[in-house]
């Protein structure tokens, strides 16, 4: 699902953001969002101020203009959140594209039936051949095969699926480009993987996360107090007037009030926090990273320890063969032939690499060995081993050759232990490789080199990780000495071996008790619980589907180091919301101190033209209290268009302590926001005043 890089605004995007804009204009959809609620109000208000005097035979210009000024806001505040949404939309458009309605072959007991995809329901088990679409999310109960998921990931190299793995969870408008699978359903229809994806990409269904219901909690209370504020002046002109013996009914109207009352609320941070908490959600699919929730999101920005489950996180997921040991009296290219006849029956990845180390490293292959009277031992959980026997005309067994784990090949061997093995052995452990032993007629012969091959850069994110503050667990069920040592090669903070479930789950709870916020990545049924269990659980999309339930995050490209790019997103986002907060409310002070003044400054004025005491506080030079409304109202609604692009692109987050990111947040948009009013509403009053739009 990686899409090309789109502008933030084309004619066609425009125009529908437009009439979304505008669509959303009612009572219904405003009230959530309290202090645009209030400029909704008073754009009515005003509007029909205008109107009345309309009817009494007046030409109201100032309160027409007022009136347009502040619906303008309105719906520019709707505007940036529906161009935040129209993202979002066209991807989940793009991805309704890949719901192909195709067929199914629904397996009943020894039947196969041919049905409709919407028709299958949960637990019912189908038939996927090579070719076919799968028609709906299941796991894996038999077979192995390649998926293409480009549809879902953007990926185009096939992955593959098979069945008692951490593998097994297959998703719905996937293709199988060989063999086949049997597959069981885990999702209602229209409930599937792709139908969650849908509709958490659609902007306009997610949930207030508790740090934007606070923060509105906040700014509602600003809104109420400049409320009362601008209520009060009603009264102070009245007491003015008696003290000046002055009349000023044109400077205290209700369309002035209403207008000084926009000007001052919190609109700027209003209208535009939707659009950012959107925006960041849209970030994240961008990296082809699936958010559940915003809360999610927020959360990452905050995290300061990182648990990863090893196996397919930081590592690449199948232990590969990568070196031939043979043990005294036997060369390594007798060896490697004897390792590859043993492997030839084991179809798990380490036993198909084995083959093909023998095959790259000495020319063996398997179509060129002498396999007469022979029987394959395929590799068995409980046995832990595989092999071949070589049989005479009369069936009995000539040479035993078997390969597995060490201590199953050990007591296979009836010991098989000695000095020269217990060093082999230990040396592998130590370099964070399992040994697997081979024996020929009951001698251990040599070991072959298993290794979890380390995912590419990973050392490098996680010294950036480190910058970040944040303190990183690598958790395995390995033993200590190679945990140790792909712990030390992939770069981690601390690792905890022969880890179980339960051991991961309680890490995680002792952790948040204190006080830690933590994420975890994992891809396997048993990472579940730590992931339900964790602030931010980050599945991986090649997991199981159990995992994938549990997260609340799901990466489609299944990189344990996209972690970093969800910290730097969530962080981003923080930064974002804080960043405008902090201009909004610095905007409104500067604006309270530029228009209260402005109106008042006639007071006391002598009738010769000179000006009043008052009018030193006018430090702008502002023309007229009216001039200084609408300028205002239109610095007001201009604004929120041009923090849009800020809004839905975040601030630059650069790894830095947080009392740095602070002061520069301070200093920049905070001063910036108290100067911007000032030149601004400046410019604007001289263009009023030029056009005489007053």
């Amino acid at each position: 699902m990686k899409s090309k890089k789109q502008k933030l605004l084309s004619l066609s995007v425009f125009l529908e953001c437009l009439k979304s804009s505008c669509l959303m204009l009612t009572p219904a959809v405003q009230i959530r969002n309290p202090v645009m609620f209030v400029t909704y109000i008073g754009s009515i208000i005003t509007t029909c101020y205008a109107i009345i005097h309309l009817f009494e035979g007046t030409t109201p210009w100032f309160e027409i203009q007022i009136s347009l000024w502040l619906w303008f806001t309105v719906i520019f505040a709707n505007f940036a959140e529906s161009l935040a949404e129209s993202r979002g939309k066209a991807q989940a458009q793009s991805l309704r594209k890949t719901k192909i309605e195709s067929h199914a072959t629904l397996l009943k007991g020894n039947q196969q039936i041919r049905i409709a995809s919407n028709e299958l329901k949960k637990e019912d088990v189908f038939l996927c051949k090579a070719g076919e679409i799968i028609p709906a999310d299941g796991e894996v109960i038999e077979g192995i095969a390649t998926v293409d998921e480009s549809a879902i990931t953007g990926e185009s190299a096939p992955v593959i699926r098979e069945s008692g793995g951490d593998r097994s969870a297959v998703t719905a408008g996937t293709r199988i480009v060989s063999d086949y699978l049997k597959i069981k359903v885990t999702s209602e229809p229209g409930k599937s993987f792709l139908d969650r994806m849908i509709s958490l990409i659609e902007g306009a269904k997610r949930q207030k996360t508790p740090n934007e219901i606070a923060l509105y909690i906040v700014l509602c209370a600003l809104t109420i107090l400049f409320l009362l504020t601008v209520s009060s002046l009603k009264f102070f002109a009245f007491y003015s007037e008696h003290a000046s013996q002055m009349h000023m009914p044109s400077a205290i109207t209700i369309p002035i009030l209403i207008a000084l009352l926009v000007c001052l609320i919190p609109t700027t941070i209003s209208a535009l926090l939707n659009a950012v908490g959107i925006a960041g959600m849209d970030r994240l699919i961008r990296r082809n990273v699936i958010a559940k929730s915003g809360r999610s999101v927020e959360a990452a920005g905050d995290i300061d320890l990182l648990i990863l489950d090893k196996t397919g996180t930081i590592t690449i997921g199948n232990r590969m063969a990568t070196n031939f040991i043979p043990l005294s009296g036997c060369n390594e290219r007798d060896f490697a032939e004897i390792a590859q006849l043993a492997s030839l029956s084991d179809e798990t990845p380490e036993g198909r690499s084995i083959v093909v180390l023998a095959k790259n490293n000495f020319d063996l292959r398997a179509e060129s060995l002498d396999l007469s009277n022979s029987t394959f031992i395929p590799f068995s959980a409980t046995t832990r081993m595989s092999g071949i026997d070589f049989v005479d005309n009369n069936g009995k067994i000539m040479r035993q050759i078997r390969k597995g784990a060490a201590s199953a090949i050990q007591k296979h061997a009836n010991g098989g232990d000695s000095p020269e093995i217990d060093t082999v052995i230990k040396g592998i452990a130590h370099g964070g490789a399992t040994p697997l032993l081979v024996s020929d007629n009951g001698r251990i012969v040599g070991v072959i080199v298993l290794k979890d091959i380390i995912k590419g850069g990973i050392k490098k994110r996680f010294e950036q990780m480190r910058q970040m503050g944040i303190h990183t667990i690598m958790v395995t069920g390995d033993n200590a000495l190679t945990a140790a040592a792909i712990a030390a090669e992939a770069g981690v903070d601390d690792f905890i071996s022969e880890a179980t479930p339960e051991i991961k789950l309680a890490l995680i709870k002792r952790e948040q008790q204190g006080g830690r916020l933590v994420a975890m990545t994992g891809d396997g049924t048993n990472d579940a619980p730590a992931l339900a269990q964790s602030d931010v659980g980050v599945a991986m999309n090649t997991g199981t589907q159990a995992s994938r339930e549990a997260g609340n995050m799901v990466d489609l490209d299944s990189n344990p180091t996209k972690l970093i790019d969800i910290v730097e997103i969530g962080k981003q986002l923080l930064m974002t919301r804080g960043t405008l907060t902090t201009f909004s409310i610095a905007n409104d002070l500067a604006k309270y101190f530029a228009i209260i003044p402005a109106i008042f400054s006639s007071l006391y004025a002598t009738g010769n033209g000179t000006p009043g005491p008052l009018s030193i506080l006018n430090i702008m030079m502002l023309h007229s209290h009216t001039s200084a409304i609408l300028s205002a109202v239109i610095f007001n609604a201009l604004i929120i268009v041009a923090l849009i692009p800020l809004a839905l692109r975040g601030v630059n987050y650069k790894a830095q302590p947080a009392h740095i990111l602070l002061r520069n947040n301070v200093l920049i948009y905070g001063v910036g926001g108290i100067i911007a009013p000032f030149i601004g509403i400046k410019c604007i009053d001289m263009i009023v005043v030029f056009f005489n739009m007053v």
